[in-house]
């Protein structure tokens, strides 16, 4: 199936390492065309909206992410409507109220979540060890956004299998022709920096190997698979024999933007 050109959608989340700086310089490096989109670690979601396909599978090990596009699809009025009733309460004490609370009935759940992604420090996505958000309340007042457009969203994500689970089992299910884009947590070997080392304790170096072989067997069986990771010594060897592109990206978590400067990523294209 050819790749639609439908006019463009802004993703509901922003997400520490997101994909809109990608979609918006590197889409030279995805197929012209392609049966199913898989993507198993799909965060925001921006490459998905941006090539609205017409068969995708979507996951992700946070459960809480998947219910929120499950929610987005089925309920996206009712939705919209919870946002607006947070949006009217807004500050810093009824912020935190919201985050201790661990609500059970999904369209809650989905609210709550989009409501601490727009008003939480920089966006970004982060639990302790007992699965707790812990992120302070950032600077950003505005939970309902220009941009939104649910019910537009509710449509492209109506093509959509979503899975809440882990990556292995869904680039399991690529086949010849499918288009199966890898963008993980980055995780290195010896890894000693930053947000890296956040994400070790989600994502280790024992899970880039497993990766690493689940995406051989796609690529031999003839999908097209596009990983994007760190531009680490460790990684280009990990996937050593594969074309690879290291481009520059600004980065965003920082707590003072003169502490955000470029980084490099790897690009890696097993097709």
């Amino acid at each position: 199936m050819d790749m639609l050109a439908n006019a463009p959608v802004v993703p509901p989340l922003k997400w520490a390492g997101g994909k809109r700086w990608f979609v918006a310089r590197h889409m030279n490096m995805v197929p012209a065309a392609f049966n199913n989109y898989i993507e198993p670690f799909v965060g925001s979601g921006a490459m998905f909206f941006a090539l609205q396909p017409a068969a995708a599978v979507l996951s992700d090990a946070n459960a809480d992410l998947i219910n929120l596009y499950e929610c987005i699809r089925d309920f996206p009025g009712e939705l919209e409507s919870l946002l607006r009733y947070y949006h009217a309460r807004h500050c810093a004490e009824f912020y935190y109220e919201v985050r201790r609370q661990r609500p059970r009935v999904p369209l809650r759940r989905a609210a709550r979540m989009l409501y601490l992604n727009r008003t939480c420090w920089n966006g970004l996505y982060r639990v302790n060890k007992r699965g707790e958000f812990n992120v302070p309340i950032g600077t950003k007042v505005s939970v309902v956004l220009e941009s939104d457009d649910f019910a537009r969203l509710s449509t492209i994500l109506g093509a959509a299998k979503l899975v809440a689970g882990d990556f292995e089992a869904t680039i399991d299910t690529a086949m010849e022709g499918d288009f199966v884009f890898v963008d993980p947590p980055y995780t290195v070997a010896h890894n000693n920096n930053g947000f890296v080392k956040y994400n070790e304790d989600l994502f280790g170096w024992a899970d880039q190997q497993r990766l690493r072989a689940c995406v051989g067997r796609a690529a031999e069986r003839g999908a097209k698979v596009l990983v994007t990771n760190a531009a680490h010594s460790s990684i280009y060897e990990l996937y050593d024999g594969f074309e690879q592109v290291c481009v520059s990206r600004a980065g965003v978590i920082a707590g003072a933007s003169r502490a955000r400067g470029q980084f490099n990523e790897v690009l890696i294209k097993c097709y």
